[in-house]
């Protein structure tokens, strides 16, 4: 049956029952249950046969405490992002793209609007025409982003990204097609070397799942603490300390970002520092951490490529008023490694790449091809691979078996062959 949560009711009559509920269980001060949603939707003294009584408390407790019309997909475990430009356009993501949806929808603009601004609220945050766009995590962990017209030309659009209740395990990820086993023994190398490293890629890559899946692999005697400015985060693993950032209050008051969380991090015992997204200027505190002794430190940044990191990080340093040189003196010490992601045409998320940072001639630090992975599963090494190979400590015979190539045989979009030049 069509989720379209009229009840058999108009959009006018659904929203002023709504209110009429809601307001009859504020003065009781009485929870959303079943048995009172049914009793306050009698005392409307409207003839409700039982049937009819039943589906209306589903929907209005859907409205009340849930997603409302979303619900349903939100419950799908294959569905990754729900995504509503209007009160029929609903699209998710299983897995291999952005897809409609058929059979859900709202009843009216207002209904998008209500649960878009019913949603903030249960985040914490303020959604209205003086703020009309928010960012939050919800209590069940899903990621919440939500614009309100004018600035949203039409309708109301919400943006919900689900949380999974646990991390992915590297196993999990080679049996999905993410990483290849010899990719995941290579990853599992690099984490037991405490090697420090970024996981970049476009948005929607799942950089954040490959991350939750490594940290797991850490020993666990390990103290993790992990800065995030909406903690998605979730590793498997015994010693987990989360932090998260905090917006300003309606005075603007009260914020807290995510350089203050990595200052208290440091002061926090962390075996390793992780920074859910770095975005800001708490990349100058993360390179600062791990140029004084905090190994095995990692997170993710956004990057078209690989070879692009090096410049993402200069952008976001010189936001924060470190020049190129300085910023590059630090990079080169405190950063090992980039594993890079890419999400294909057809929706497949898979680790495209490891590359080793490198000094170059003129001081600044840049990337160097280790790995690449391709689509069909084989794996070629590039000119830093016995870079990669000592940082892993020597571990390149038992992970490189099947790798096929040769150091410097294989280049990344865009790169010059070095070699070849040198030879004209």
């Amino acid at each position: 049956m069509p989720v379209d949560g009229t009840g058999g009711l108009g959009g006018a009559q659904r929203a002023a029952l709504l209110d009429s509920v809601r307001l009859r269980l504020a003065e009781a001060g009485a929870e959303a249950t079943v048995s009172r949603v049914a009793e306050a939707l009698r005392a409307q003294g409207r003839p409700y046969g039982d049937a009819e009584v039943l589906e209306l408390v589903r929907q209005l407790r859907s409205d009340m405490v849930g997603a409302g019309p979303l619900d349903a997909l939100l419950a799908d475990p294959a569905v990754t992002d729900v995504l509503v430009n209007g009160p029929n356009e609903i699209w998710v993501d299983r897995g291999a793209g952005l897809e409609r949806v058929t059979g859900v929808r709202f009843a009216d603009r207002s209904a998008v609007r209500r649960l878009a601004q019913r949603l903030a609220t249960a985040a914490g945050r303020r959604l209205d025409d003086a703020r009309p766009w928010t960012d939050a995590r919800l209590p069940s962990g899903t990621r919440l982003h939500a614009v309100l017209p004018p600035i949203a030309v039409g309708c109301t659009h919400i943006s919900l990204r689900t949380s999974r209740s646990r991390a992915f395990t590297l196993s999990e990820l080679v049996r999905a097609g993410s990483v290849t086993a010899q990719g995941a023994e290579l990853l599992g190398a690099m984490v037991e070397a405490r090697m420090s490293y970024l996981i970049s890629g476009g948005t929607g890559s799942g950089k954040t799942t490959l991350l939750a899946a490594l940290l797991g692999l850490a020993g666990p005697a390990e103290r993790l603490v992990v800065v995030e400015d909406s903690a998605e985060l979730r590793p498997d693993h015994p010693h987990v300390v989360r932090l998260e950032a905090r917006p300003p209050n309606q005075e603007g008051a009260g914020r807290v970002d995510l350089r203050d969380l990595v200052r208290q991090a440091l002061r926090m015992r962390p075996d390793r520092l992780v920074v859910g997204e770095v975005r800001g200027a708490e990349v100058l505190d993360l390179l600062a951490a791990l140029n004084t002794g905090h190994e095995g430190g990692c997170g993710t940044v956004h990057a078209n490529a690989g070879a692009d990191v090096p410049a993402r990080l200069e952008a976001l340093a010189a936001v924060a008023g470190l020049d190129r040189t300085a910023l590059h003196s630090q990079l080169g010490a405190a950063l090992d490694a980039v594993v890079h992601l890419v999400r294909e045409p057809d929706g497949q998320r898979r680790v495209a790449e490891v590359r080793v940072l490198t000094r170059q001639p003129d001081g600044l630090v840049g990337t160097e091809p280790a790995v690449r992975f391709d689509r069909d599963g084989r794996m070629l090494r590039g000119a830093g691979w016995a870079r990669l190979e000592r940082l892993c400590g020597g571990r390149g015979d038992g992970l490189g078996g099947g790798f096929s190539g040769v150091p410097g045989e294989w280049r990344g979009p865009g790169e010059r062959n070095d070699r070849n030049e040198a030879e004209r």
